[in-house]
């Protein structure tokens, strides 16, 4: 029992478009992001260098001590929040002013030199407090009396590490809402696109054997469909086929059945209703055996046409001597011939592509059917003639020409052209159908004329191919 699960073509179309729009809505949001992260640090690292700038020209003054002692106040609120820090002191002394409302360790940085304009190379980024990125720049400057100072700037990014995780978490939702949505109407155009599918489904579930002559319509079905659609009639036609044959097989069969039990049933029947002699007995059995040897080889023929496997008739192919063939077939039937006065001759040459049973099974078929309707002190030819596309191997005799519309017919299972020789018992009417299956496993052709009391069956065999 098959355990498995078997899930929605829909719902997996719908989550595979579902996770295509996700991926797709967050590779945007992530490159929309560093764009903006880069935005956002070149503005903050604009604002440092800005106000470093400031301080050095600010700081170039001669009154600068006296103003860093009376008004710090001025330089606190340059710093505009209690994120920045702001630091003043000379190479290796304690600073002049510090400015430093949040207590955030200051690092300690490389002073760009004076004669050097500060560029955004010169910001350091640390990862400062808690996660936040802190952001520094110093500068070395000349104020005159106090000589060289070193200026100290920085910032402690919190704002913008706010905005970009909220901007993080705003591309998240936005991406898994739109993805919802475009699950949602993706299930629907997918359930409304697949409509013809089903129909088609309930469609074929309504073919039986009752109606196996209808077909799959095509009409207002997306092109898609229309291989399956067009593979699905071809194999109905061959299932009514074959089902119209099979049915004809079984009645056929009932048919040739019936003949030779009743044959049996009536002879016993008869022979027991009275005391008969041992010879009367002997008849009987014998009339018996003839019936039972029919149905033995009518039973076997069937078998055969059944069990023939295509695939092993193709593998088990040879490359044959024509006149080693057509030697071989006139040897095994001189003896059967010479009791109807028909001779056999035997030419031609070339290879045959074939089975070898099943070539030889072939040609005995029609050679005893030659000599089974053949005429009197006639002779019986069984030819090989070669050509570019493979080998034709003839059986013909003389006897009575069959009429031209039984030709097409002859190869049918249990067809014959005369029912009075329905009763024989060496005839069951599958050896030319033996014959035609033969040669369809072979990929080859069978073929039959009779004009002028001359009757030819032909068989063709391809050449091997390269």
């Amino acid at each position: 029992m098959n355990n498995r699960r078997h899930y929605s073509l829909t719902l997996r179309l719908a989550l595979i478009f579902a996770l295509l729009a996700f991926a797709l809505l967050a590779t945007l949001g992530v490159a929309l992001y560093r764009e903006l992260e880069r935005e956002l640090i070149k503005r903050d690292d604009g604002a440092l260098i800005y106000r470093a700038d400031q301080l050095r020209n600010l700081l170039n003054d001669s009154n600068t001590l006296e103003l860093i002692k009376t008004k710090p106040e001025l330089f606190q609120n340059m710093l505009g929040n209690s994120e920045s820090v702001l630091s003043i002191a000379a190479p290796g002394q304690k600073p002049l002013l510090l400015v430093n409302p949040g207590n955030i360790e200051i690092p300690n940085v490389t002073p760009v030199p004076k004669d050097h304009a500060l560029g955004f190379s010169d910001v350091h980024h640390l990862p400062g407090v808690n996660g936040v990125p802190f952001a520094t720049v110093a500068a070395s400057i000349d104020s005159g009396d106090l000589g060289s100072l070193q200026v100290t700037t920085g910032r402690l990014m919190t704002e913008r590490t706010a905005m970009l995780a909220s901007y993080r978490l705003s591309v998240f939702v936005l991406a898994c809402i739109a993805s919802i949505i475009l699950a949602l109407v993706g299930y629907l155009l997918v359930h409304r696109g697949l409509l013809p599918l089903r129909r088609l489904a309930k469609h074929a579930q309504g073919i039986g054997i009752a109606n196996l002559a209808e077909r799959l319509g095509s009409h207002g079905t997306p092109k898609e469909l229309l291989p399956m659609i067009d593979s699905f009639n071809t194999m109905l036609e061959r299932l009514a086929k074959g089902f119209v044959q099979l049915g004809q097989v079984s009645t056929d069969m009932a048919h040739e059945l019936r003949t030779p039990i009743n044959n049996l049933l009536g002879e016993t029947q008869v022979a027991l209703q009275q005391n008969r002699s041992i010879e009367n007995y002997q008849q009987l059995l014998a009339s018996n055996v003839e019936e039972l040897e029919r149905l033995a080889r009518m039973l076997d023929n069937m078998l055969f046409l059944a069990r023939t496997d295509p695939a092993s008739a193709l593998r088990q192919r040879q490359e044959l001597s024509a006149a080693d063939e057509v030697e071989r077939m006139a040897d095994y039937f001189e003896g059967l011939a010479n009791d109807v006065d028909i001779s056999i001759l035997a030419q031609g040459e070339g290879v045959i592509w074939a089975e070898p049973m099943l070539l030889r099974r072939a040609l005995a078929n029609l050679c005893a059917n030659a000599i089974k309707y053949g005429a009197p002190s006639s002779e019986l030819l069984i030819k090989a003639t070669p050509d570019a596309e493979g080998i034709s191997l003839s059986v013909s005799n003389r006897g009575e020409t069959i009429p031209a519309e039984h030709l097409p017919r002859l190869f049918e299972r249990f067809y014959r052209v005369d029912e009075s020789r329905e009763r024989s018992s060496q005839s069951n009417g599958l050896g030319l159908s033996i014959v035609a299956t033969i040669m369809q496993l072979h990929g080859g052709r069978y073929s039959v004329t009779s004009e002028a009391g001359v009757t030819c069956f032909e068989l063709f065999f391809p050449r091997r191919e390269a």
